[in-house]
């Protein structure tokens, strides 16, 4: 287990990012990091470890914890929508796998209740979670993510048109379940913020003409982002893929809080935030392609002069582009979070 030097950070810093409030020293932001990395900051195995227990949480807070994160990702519950696995080769139809193609599917399908399914880890967990810490629930997938994984992309471009009631109703279910999922987690102390991780576009567009996207897909966001800020919680965004043709959609409609996930074959993060920093904060963007293939000079350049945007501009979290993944070697990754946790000030943890 790495032995990072981390100053002592409370989760008030990351609401102040959110809240776009001055900041002196950088705050750290992924949406999770993989297997690999929770095992590789806690010292702990998952090998045996049942998924979505209290002990696997239990692991997850400790390697947040260690890796200088003042909150740890998780999801609220055993909550999903069924489906049948999907081959991960780069090969596969982006329509395999899907299970609803008609009405009859459609009321055939399993849908799971949230109402039906257990959030208490939520609760039990608080007291293994360090005073400075809190909780970021994210969801099983997003909304216009499991429409797609259930009926298929392909197949739901065409419905579009031959079959627009259905395509309403899966939405509408999804959609609706969705929103349930996150007002149940928002109830508990523990959670101090949600994530709507729902990916949108490809590198030129998004997913859906901006006109479906505006009528099938936002207003479920819209709703989940009310549900937050009526418990006084903040919603964080995490979408991959083109969203500039959105960014007022997503501020002055959805009124989320913060944006993650970006991409410097799309706008990069000093750019996004020159264009849309004082309106929203937002989280991470150090690309993923250049993390992994860029010199260690370069990518120690690029995360110093991040932090320093941290530290001199209100309304920005230092992290990735995505997430911490199994193949983003770890002594880039050490990299970072050393620069987060040694910018500025003092770095020493100590008791608060």
């Amino acid at each position: 287990m790495p032995v990072l030097k981390k100053r002592y950070a409370d989760f008030n810093d990351l609401l102040k990012v959110l809240r776009r409030e001055q900041v002196d020293h950088p705050v750290l932001f992924e949406i999770f990091f993989d297997p690999d990395y929770y095992e590789f900051f806690s010292g702990k195995s998952l090998a045996d470890v049942p998924a979505n227990s209290l002990e696997e949480l239990k692991i997850v807070v400790e390697a947040f914890h260690n890796a200088g994160f003042v909150y740890a990702t998780i999801h609220g519950s055993e909550f999903e929508f069924p489906r049948v696995e999907q081959a991960h080769a780069k090969s596969r139809s982006i329509n395999e796998g899907c299970v609803i193609h008609d009405w009859d599917s459609f009321h055939a399908y399993n849908w799971m209740d949230p109402e039906a399914c257990c959030y208490d880890k939520l609760e039990q967990i608080t007291p293994y979670l360090p005073d400075n810490m809190k909780l970021m629930v994210m969801g099983p997938g997003g909304v216009l993510e499991n429409v797609t994984w259930l009926i298929g992309y392909d197949n739901m471009c065409f419905m579009l048109y031959e079959e627009p009631e259905l395509l309403e109703a899966v939405f509408e279910k999804v959609g609706s379940s969705m929103l349930r999922y996150y007002e149940r987690a928002l109830e508990y102390d523990s959670v101090g913020v949600i994530l709507s991780n729902d990916d949108w576009g490809f590198n030129t567009q998004t997913f859906l003409s901006i006109p479906h996207m505006r009528k099938l897909v936002f207003p479920w966001h819209k709703k989940i982002v009310e549900a937050a800020h009526k418990k006084g919680k903040p919603a964080i965004l995490h979408s991959c893929g083109y969203m500039n043709d959105v960014f007022d959609d997503i501020i002055d409609d959805m009124k989320f809080d913060a944006k993650h996930s970006f991409e410097d074959n799309i706008l990069s993060i000093e750019q996004s935030f020159a264009r849309w920093g004082d309106r929203i904060a937002m989280l991470g963007g150090l690309d993923l392609n250049f993390f992994i293939q860029a010199p260690m000079e370069e990518v120690r350049r690029r995360c110093t002069a991040l932090a320093e945007l941290a530290v001199t501009k209100p309304g920005y979290a230092l992290g990735s582009g995505n997430s911490l993944c199994y193949y983003i070697p770890q002594d880039k990754a050490l990299a970072m979070l050393e620069i987060a946790n040694n910018y500025g000030g003092s770095s020493e943890e100590k008791e608060p």
